[in-house]
């Protein structure tokens, strides 16, 4: 299985779904459904067992995207906590949140026993621990408002493994699987009931219609009564572009001297860490994250590897380590996700994104709450997670703060990019942006030491793309479209790849 970064992870074992159905001249479908990861595939399976023609499309491959790279946590609880959306939502809402978590974790279980699904799923303890007073006074609102809620909790004395903290709490019957292999058990039901998937297609638009909507890729279109994104952010730009800020999370997979914890585990840090244990063909895997930050900002992201390994090492007795990775996700401005019909994008058009920490329980929301959007236009979560929704006391504050930041990054590409004199200090591996004649660009210097040069303004809103010296890959620090070291678009919301420069200033030439 393949994904959008240089880094391998642990999932990557896995073999990649080949799919095999194809479409039939002409045909039309019923949903066109964008993204092959566990929100679209979820959603194309549920629409094709309710009797729904669907295609889906996929610009790379299955699980190219987060669902390869996530650490597969699957929570009754959220990264937003129950006395956040309490507060800024009402205890109603709230509790169809906590609802949905539950509906969401039997619809996973559900599709594994109905497709006989062999993906290593099994239930799992969550342990979450304070370090402070200030932890303790968060943990504790964490604790009243999941009791309030119906939701499973409770202080228990101990971690499942050794470290330091000052109070525990035990969330029971979580869950973990093998993200992996569950995505490529839902392409292959999916498929044996007729539906379609398309590989390497990417979306460049989509056009809503009177009776439909018509979606587009590099030389073909095809028609559908509905289509949805299911890509984290759509091409193009888009209010939900404002509303999302863009954060990549670090993990790796250790091998360990000694017993493995077999349960679901979390501090409350600032950075928080988390951690849970995954065999696979047979050894077992201590999964640790943590090292969180907004997408692009971070120059040397390797350090985030190195902080996130010493944290590990205090708390475990590592032997190996087997694979390391990041993965990117959208933090919402007023800590839920946007499920429904895209802001702007006519009345056939929808899109799932905004699932901050949570993908896996909101990717099979997603797959929930949009069937009966499709069919009925009503649902009980239609209102909570509307994408057109202003909640300003929710969301304000953070809407201002994710924005300044993105005009910030923007002016800071245009008129304040550090200028190197020199491109033959450039290391094999390694790539800068420069200013020079007038242009930014970003330099690459592969390991056979030839120059990739590109123009470094992102095709989305013309910010401009940082060097992530982890991945290999040029990041948008402004709404977090990725590409490769030749300019091929990796990630939304940008659709067209880096301008590609074969002709340099003279001044640049001699200097190479």
């Amino acid at each position: 299985m393949e994904r959008d970064g240089a880094n391998k992870s642990l999932w990557q074992v896995t073999e990649a779904y080949m799919p095999a159905n194809k479409p039939k001249v002409d045909q039309e479908f019923d949903v066109i459904i964008i993204g092959a990861g566990i929100t679209g595939l979820t959603t194309a399976l549920q629409l094709q067992l309710a009797g729904k023609k669907c295609l889906v499309l996929e610009s790379h491959t299955i699980g190219f995207g987060t669902t390869g790279r996530t650490t597969a946590h699957l929570n009754t609880f959220f990264d937003t906590l129950y006395s956040a959306v309490i507060s800024d939502f009402g205890k109603e809402n709230a509790q169809l949140l906590a609802n949905a978590a539950a509906e969401s974790l039997a619809l996973i279980q559900n599709n594994i026993r109905e497709h006989s699904i062999e993906c290593d799923y099994s239930k799992r303890d969550g342990f979450i621990f304070s370090k402070d007073e200030e932890q303790n006074k968060e943990l504790d609102e964490m604790v009243t408002s999941s009791e309030s809620l119906g939701v499973a909790v409770e202080y228990v004395e101990d971690l499942p493994f050794s470290g330091t903290y000052l109070k525990v709490s035990k969330f029971p019957n979580q869950a973990q699987f093998n993200p992996a292999r569950y995505i490529n058990g839902l392409a292959k039901e999916f498929e044996a009931i007729g539906g379609v998937i398309l590989e390497e297609h990417m979306v460049t638009d989509t056009c809503s219609e009177k009776t439909g909507v018509v979606v587009g890729c590099a030389n073909k279109s095809f028609k559908a009564l509905k289509a949805v994104y299911c890509t984290h952010t759509p091409p193009g730009v888009n209010l939900l572009h404002f509303r999302c800020a863009r954060y990549r999370s670090y993990a790796m997979a250790v091998t360990l001297k000694g017993d493995y914890p077999r349960a679901l585990c979390y501090d409350m840090e600032d950075r928080f860490h988390y951690y849970r244990t995954q065999e696979v063909d047979g050894q077992p895997y201590l999964i640790a994250g943590g090292e969180d930050h907004k997408t692009g900002h971070e120059e040397n992201t390797e350090q985030c590897f190195r902080s996130l390994k010493s944290h590990v090492r205090s708390l475990f007795d590592i032997v190996s380590i087997a694979h390391k990775w990041s993965s990117q996700y959208y933090e919402p401005a007023d800590g839920l996700p946007y499920i429904g019909e895209l802001p702007g994008g006519g009345e056939h058009i929808y899109v799932a994104t905004g699932f901050s920490g949570n993908g896996m329980i909101y990717g099979t929301l997603s797959a929930i709450i949009l069937p009966d959007l499709f069919t009925t236009g009503t649902r009980v979560y239609k209102d909570l997670f509307n994408p057109k929704r202003v909640k300003p006391v929710a969301g304000f504050t953070n809407f201002i703060k994710e924005n300044a930041d993105v005009v910030a990054s923007f002016l800071k590409g245009k008129f304040d990019v550090e200028k190197i004199e020199g491109l033959a200090a450039i290391a094999p591996g390694e790539a800068k942006v420069i200013k020079e004649a007038g242009h930014r660009l970003a330099i690459y210097k592969d390991h056979k030491h030839e120059l990739h040069v590109l123009n470094a303004t992102c095709t989305h809103v013309k910010c401009t793309a940082g060097w992530n010296n982890s991945e290999k890959s040029w990041d948008c620090p402004c709404h977090g479209a990725k590409y490769s070291p030749d300019g091929e678009v990796l990630t939304g919301p940008a659709s067209i790849n880096l301008e590609v420069l074969y002709n340099l200033e003279s001044s640049l030439i001699k200097l190479i």
